[in-house]
């Protein structure tokens, strides 16, 4: 998978009384797939609520997506299974229904109890071989147990069907030694960021982005990316000035977790959904929310989709 770019993770759209929302999903689907510089979508992640989606609908939400890009781009899946072969399995089902390519979360044990050596190099593993999914390292926060140290890091990124790292370690102390590292030791490996809320430090030294925030607005994005490559500081920091307003309306808030509601009520006001509807245990943000999610779209010059555009696609 060639990943240089903008991999939006989409979140998942839902209707109002909490059934998957085909429509909505495939008009995500398709706009994101639209847009020049997008080089893949990354599905049923934290953005996409994946984990509260029961396996049958992660499986048509896969299917849904696969069928609204037609092979345009990979459809990448989270994979999120607690034990080593119950990953394994859920890998071969989702490649089955069309998925290219796996974000490996780790198992969620971990963040409490933390890993033992060689655990996480077998859950990779086992998924390739189980799959052969294209798999992406996800390096959790620093602050997590789940947080890889750079030999495993290393390790995982040298097995056969790792293409690609996205690093979340939220610690630019460990972030200017293990990517440097990583790079030099696995030339080929992409190097994603998904630092959402504070992109700008981590945008010269990385392949792209992937990202929830490729929901809101992707075409600034893609020029911030194209803008890090090119190691042009200036028009950088002035993209993220841009967007500093929605940086801070969806992504500074008490948790991350609410990003996802955020998410979506900024999707409403660009025109791509209707509602903001989320499943427990994520809450509404309520009207406040709302209006200042939108004012921050406004402020940040970011304008509703061309509804001609959407009836489109």
């Amino acid at each position: 998978m060639d990943l240089r770019g903008l991999s939006p993770a989409p979140v998942t759209a839902f209707t109002k009384d909490g059934k998957l929302d085909i429509e909505a999903n495939r008009r995500v689907a398709k706009w994101l797939a639209s847009i020049d510089g997008v080089k893949s979508l990354v599905i049923l992640g934290h953005a996409g609520e994946g984990t509260f989606l029961s396996e049958a609908e992660r499986l048509e939400m896969i299917r849904l997506y696969a069928d609204a890009v037609d092979g345009s781009i990979p459809i990448i899946t989270g994979i999120v299974g607690e034990g080593t072969q119950v990953a394994a399995d859920e890998a071969r089902k989702c490649k089955d229904a069309g998925a290219t390519g796996a974000l490996v979360y780790p198992n969620h044990g971990w963040l409490r109890f933390g890993f033992q050596k060689g655990a996480p190099q077998d859950r990779y593993k086992a998924i390739w071989e189980s799959s052969g999914l294209q798999c992406i390292l996800f390096q959790y926060p620093d602050n997590t147990k789940t947080s890889y140290d750079l030999d495993t890091q290393l390790d995982i990124a040298a097995q056969e069907g790792v293409v690609a790292t996205k690093n979340g370690v939220r610690n630019m102390k460990r972030w200017y030694i293990e990517i440097p590292a990583l790079k030099e030791a696995n030339p080929d490996l992409q190097v994603l960021s998904c630092h959402d809320e504070w992109l700008l430090p981590t945008m010269f030294d990385v392949d792209g982005l992937l990202v929830g925030y490729g929901n809101v607005a992707p075409e600034l994005l893609v020029k911030l990316i194209a803008a890090g490559k090119a190691q042009d500081y200036p028009s950088a920091r002035k993209i993220f000035e841009q967007l500093l307003p929605i940086t801070r309306s969806v992504y500074h808030r008490g948790s991350h977790m609410e990003g996802t509601v955020a998410l979506k009520i900024a999707l409403m006001g660009r025109g791509v959904l209707d509602h903001a509807t989320v499943r427990e245990p994520l809450k509404p943000l309520g009207k406040d929310a709302e209006a200042e999610i939108i004012a921050a779209l406004k402020a940040s010059g970011i304008d509703r989709v061309d509804e001609k555009l959407l009836a489109s696609l």
